[in-house]
């Protein structure tokens, strides 16, 4: 059994706070200090240059995206580390283009994270071939493949309701289809079980600054099946994924398995905190995480429930269809979000009226639930949130 009060206590989380927004960026892990500090001062500070070689600085990508592969079902070798999750999700849906020539559309829903859709446009847009993005409801993707799909590109947890997407049916209906798939995991990895293996995804992204706890900016992962890496042409034909990046060939060959992948110089200061980040995984399992998340998902529902019958649910009612966050509707859901933040619990705000709570059980436990719904309880009841500076709305929501 995972030992929760081990996990929270790896986290500084600031006194008199309850943290509902780790599906937006993940608290900070103690060790983090310690890493960053380690590489500042021993590595970049004495070895310099030295320490792409002496401190391992070139291989942290792979080595870390093998440390993300265990956590989503990937096979070794299939992860890389680098960028961020919009260029990754370019490269992969580029890729998979690529791999069915003769198909034109690409099949997504309404509740996908609007900058999959930039993406998806704007590639469309740079390569010319007449290909046509075709988005439909979640629940009616199914119906929607057909001969003409060529890839099918979702989110598998959406960012807004929370509602959670069936990789392994689609992925088979998919294939049946003949389309290939792109799974956007930002709101997943982390949070439940994924196996991309046995659902036998084609291809996958994910940022990790989220439930993974890497820090803000922190860099992005792609995912690609070993049965496809091979045939993959880079879209992004970067330095770093080329087969000898230090011979300064003008000539792109691209680079041995998933380090083709690779485009520009690593991180390696977000890389650094996120590798210390992982090390809060050590020992935990997580089909007990997601069974802790369902547990505290359906408190926080019925204690808000309870106490504030104002609020709707957004999220799916059944536990088995959403991801680790609840979602809820208020339409004064912005001015409400800001007050409670000010009380000390943070959450976050989706337009046009969505409430987002994001339950982490590596670092919340029922204290936290119960002292949150409370909160929501006297906001709502002092109507605290009707002032005018709670309105005024800040760049970040």
């Amino acid at each position: 059994m995972t030992d929760f009060a081990r996990t929270k206590s790896l986290f500084h989380l600031p006194e008199g706070i309850v943290y509902l927004d780790g599906n937006s960026l993940g608290p900070l892990p103690l060790a983090a200090r310690d890493r960053v500090a380690r590489l500042l001062d021993e590595e970049w500070g004495e070895m310099l240059i030295r320490g792409w070689n002496e401190a391992g600085w070139m291989d942290a990508p792979a080595r870390i995206g093998e440390r993300i592969g265990r956590l989503i079902g990937a096979a070794p070798g299939t992860v890389v580390m680098g960028d961020t999750l919009s260029i990754k999700l370019y490269q992969a849906l580029a890729a998979a283009l690529d791999l069915r020539p003769g198909r034109r559309v690409v099949l997504s829903d309404h509740g996908n994270f609007p900058s999959d859709i930039h993406m998806a446009k704007g590639l469309m847009r740079s390569i010319g071939r007449g290909h046509e993005l075709r988005l439909v409801a979640p629940e009616a993707v199914a119906d929607a493949l057909d001969e003409n799909v060529a890839a099918l590109m979702l989110t598998e947890v959406d960012y807004r309701t929370g509602r959670l997407h069936d990789m392994a049916g689609l992925t088979q209906a998919a294939h049946a289809a003949g389309a290939l798939t792109v799974w956007d995991l930002a709101h997943s990895a982390g949070a439940l079980p994924i196996d991309l293996e046995s659902a036998g995804a084609d291809f996958a992204v994910g940022c990790t600054y989220k439930f993974l706890n890497g820090g803000p900016g922190a860099p992005a992962f792609i995912y690609v099946a070993s049965r496809h890496i091979e045939r993959v042409q880079p879209a992004l034909s970067g330095w770093l994924g080329h087969e000898a990046p230090f011979a300064f060939d003008l000539d792109y060959r691209p680079g041995p398995g998933i380090a083709r992948m690779r485009v520009g110089t690593p991180t390696i200061l977000g890389l650094a905190a996120l590798d210390a980040a992982l090390d809060a995984w050590d020992g935990v399992s997580i089909e007990d995480v997601r069974a802790r998340s369902v547990e505290l998902s359906e408190m926080f529902i019925g204690e808000v429930e309870r106490r504030c019958p104002a609020f709707e649910l957004v999220s799916p009612r059944c536990a088995n269809e959403r991801g680790s966050q609840v979602t809820l509707r208020f339409a004064d859901g912005y001015p409400f979000m800001q007050a409670l933040i000010e009380r000390g619990v943070i959450g976050d705000f989706r337009p046009p009226d969505m409430m987002r709570f994001g339950i982490a059980p590596l670092y919340l436990d029922s204290g936290d639930i119960v002292r949150a719904a409370g909160v929501m309880e006297d906001v709502l009841g002092e109507r605290s949130w009707d002032r005018p500076q709670y309105r005024q709305v800040k760049a970040v929501t």
